[in-house]
């Protein structure tokens, strides 16, 4: 059970947006992506650290009465990448897909894991240890598959979100995304709960996703409505995706219960989940928001590196630092590790995302794998 370019660019850290036109941006959708990062930052400082075993001397205990329902953050993540990779999928192949999400996730993540590997290596021990086969293993992103941990935990959530990338790109293979959506939806939200209120194997978990399903569909359905799309048939699809994935929340509470010992209010979850669905569903119908454009793509773009960032090395600087003041401390830890989140975003991730995306798109094309609908048209008359 879990605990919860010139062309398109976006995953649940990323922003629907062509580089050349703000204009095309979903603007309130980057805002909304930072609150949902730092929700998370708020629950690993305040409410995490705290009351799990490991790391009882870290973070901010005093805030974990509502600190707690922070990792709501990661489910709002999910609904955001279901609405972004709807957006993402058009106009391209599943070799076009693939290689933007590669291009896209992959870079960013290797380096951050590597940043996060040499601090605790550094700096770490002896209350954080790490090894050479740690690192390599954490290349896969899904260590434990090779018997080690990750090298930060967040890095669970990064493993859903590529399998989700790893199933649309099989159906858009498949000529079935986003043709198919409805009956795509409706399948997956079907096996979902049946998994769940019956046999709860491991398998279908891991594989089909069935604890996050609803996330990911309600933001499949409400990039529908986004496109312009009304008809009963959508209504109904998106209310059902919604109330899949409240029931995902507050099913993800034994977990979290029996790991925390804490108790959890089960309305609250359910609230703040839907009122999260509520506000990614709004914010897509605002066209453009009162503030700079650059500003706007600046806070999108730190969200990725900061959601991988904050967490491990965040724990291991605490620790060294010992500071009297912890609220000053973690403080100090957040806008620097958010500062080099954004000097990672502004001179690191673009050029490195352009040059492997080119590479592959080159390669692809020298196997016959088009990466654009039109070329497979030329290639296939």
């Amino acid at each position: 059970m879990s605990p919860i370019t010139t062309e398109y660019e976006f995953m649940t850290y990323d922003a629907p947006v062509r580089k050349t036109d703000t204009s095309s941006r979903v603007q309130a959708l980057d805002l909304l992506r930072l609150v949902a990062v730092l929700s998370v930052v708020v629950y690993h400082y305040g409410f995490r650290g705290p009351s799990t075993g490991d790391f009882t001397h870290v973070a901010i205990p005093e805030i974990g009465t509502f600190a707690m329902y922070g990792f709501l953050g990661v489910p709002a993540f999910f609904v955001i990448s279901g609405f972004v990779i709807a957006y993402s999928a058009e106009g391209r192949t599943a070799t076009g897909f693939a290689i933007a999400r590669f291009s896209r996730i992959y870079p960013t993540f290797v380096l951050c894991m590597t940043l996060t590997f040499l601090t605790v290596l550094m700096i770490g021990q002896p209350d954080f240890t790490t090894s050479a086969g740690q690192w390599i293993a954490n290349l896969l992103i899904a260590a434990p598959a090779l018997h080690h941990p990750y090298m930060d935990s967040a890095y669970w959530s990064l493993v859903i979100e590529v399998t989700f990338y790893a199933w649309v790109t099989v159906l858009i293979a498949a000529g079935l995304f986003p043709r198919r959506i409805d009956a795509i939806v409706l399948a997956w939200l079907f096996l979902s709960i049946a998994n769940e209120l019956t046999i709860d194997a491991r398998f279908i978990e891991v594989v089909f996703l069935a604890d996050d399903a609803g996330y990911f569909a309600t933001g499949l359905m409400i990039y529908e409505f986004y496109r312009g799309r009304r008809d009963l048939m959508l209504y109904g699809i998106l209310c059902l995706s919604a109330g899949v994935a409240v029931f995902h929340a507050v099913h993800s509470l034994a977990w979290l219960r029996s790991h925390s010992g804490a108790t959890f209010d089960a309305w609250i979850v359910a609230a703040i989940c839907l009122a999260s669905i509520m506000t990614i569903l709004l914010a897509t119908q605002i066209k453009r928001l009162p503030l700079s454009p650059q500003l706007v793509i600046a806070v999108g773009g730190i969200t990725y590196p900061l959601y991988l960032l904050h967490q491990q090395i965040g724990y291991t600087l605490f620790v060294r630092m010992a500071p009297a003041n912890a609220k000053l401390g973690v403080t100090a830890i957040i806008l620097g590790i958010g500062f080099a989140s954004w000097i990672l975003w502004r001179y690191v991730e673009g050029p490195l995302q352009r040059v492997i995306r080119s590479h592959l798109t080159g390669c692809a094309a020298r196997l016959g794998w088009p990466s654009k609908p039109e070329l497979v048209a030329r290639s296939n008359p």
